[in-house]
């Protein structure tokens, strides 16, 4: 993938926005990446890969933990087997791609409501229960990433991580994006409070657990290829309605206009919903996913845009609000698209 790099100064508020929010969160280093007319127009770097002494600087190549960012991996594939007909259709009862999971808890839940976090489901000790009827509600819950990733395994015989290097990783030479089951010297340390019970770490390289690294540069790759809907440098790498599909919204009509809505997975920005993460100010049609690390990866197609920004924290301090902070990103963008037009 190539994209020249034409650094200059439009998006200099975001670069300090991104810093005071490093300011603000437990972490030792972050950095941003702006690509804006098929030009990388930011690129910064600071800090640290940990708090310890002389450890290596946050640079190009360095790869953050995502999060639930690896949310927008786990949507391709599963783009990827409803396009090539293993799954016939979103609207599928789930149980018919989990048989095994065929227990009257799960009635009526749909492939579509996992992608859109309007399931109902949630895991207690390991135990599923129910919280509300498919489809009238919405909460970000886990077990439907397990279901997910299952049901691709299922239906393709491939895992998403398999899924997603053969058809973009590998012909678009990402060689700093990936599932690691072991440490080394290019992966942030992830500074969190001791005995966090939403960390975990895994040896799965499947694509199933929460152990993805990326470095900002190819998380804004990732980005532009959903901004160039899978055609990169004149090569149609995937087909556009996966793309498509993964970024329109899917969310059921039953949904409160308020509740965040939803693609296959990514958020998208549809309807002024008082829930969302993305900000007020953001282009109708702009897609976003962020991270439990405050990583988020924002495309704005009306204004050609993709923007990353990175911490290698994770959790919120007390009284932070994330989702304010995720907004004000987003704003602050777009402030700097309005600015140069007039």
């Amino acid at each position: 993938m190539i994209i020249n790099k034409k650094i200059n100064t439009q998006f200099n508020s975001v670069v300090s926005n991104v810093r005071k929010t490093s300011e603000l969160v437990d972490c030792s280093g972050a950095s941003v990446f702006i690509i804006h007319n098929d030009n990388i127009v930011t690129e910064e770097y600071w800090g640290k890969h940990s708090k310890a002494p002389n450890l290596r600087e946050i640079q190009e190549d360095t790869q953050f933990h995502v999060a639930s960012v690896r949310k927008s991996y786990i949507g391709f594939a599963v783009a990827y087997a409803v396009y090539e007909g293993y799954i016939d259709s979103i609207d599928d009862l789930i149980v018919k791609y989990l048989p095994a999971n065929s227990m009257p808890i799960f009635n009526g839940t749909t492939i579509r409501h996992l992608l859109t976090h309007t399931h109902g489901l949630k895991s207690i000790n390991g135990e599923i229960h129910r919280e509300f009827t498919p489809g009238i509600n919405w909460s970000y819950r886990g077990v439907g990433i397990d279901m997910l990733t299952q049901i691709v395994k299922n239906t393709t015989g491939k895992s998403v991580a398999e899924i997603v290097a053969d058809n973009v990783f590998k012909p678009l030479n990402f060689t700093e994006t990936g599932w690691y089951g072991e440490v080394n010297e290019k992966l942030v340390s992830v500074i969190r409070k001791p005995n966090d019970p939403n960390w975990t770490t895994s040896k799965s390289t499947d694509g199933n657990k929460m152990n993805m690294y990326v470095s900002s540069r190819e998380l804004a790759k990732w980005g532009y290829f959903h901004l160039k809907k899978g055609n990169v440098d004149g090569k149609q790498i995937v087909s556009n309605e996966i793309i498509d599909i993964a970024t329109t919204v899917q969310s059921p009509n039953s949904l409160d206009v308020e509740l965040p809505q939803n693609g296959y997975l990514w958020f998208v920005k549809d309807l002024p919903a008082r829930k969302s993460e993305i900000g007020e100010l953001v282009s109708k049609g702009s897609f976003q996913i962020l991270g439990y690390t405050g990583v988020t990866l924002l495309v704005i197609p009306q204004h050609n845009l993709v923007a990353v920004r990175a911490f290698n924290s994770f959790g919120s301090p007390n009284g932070f609000d994330y989702l304010a902070d995720v907004r004000e990103f987003g704003n602050t963008i777009m402030t700097c698209l309005i600015s140069a037009s007039h």
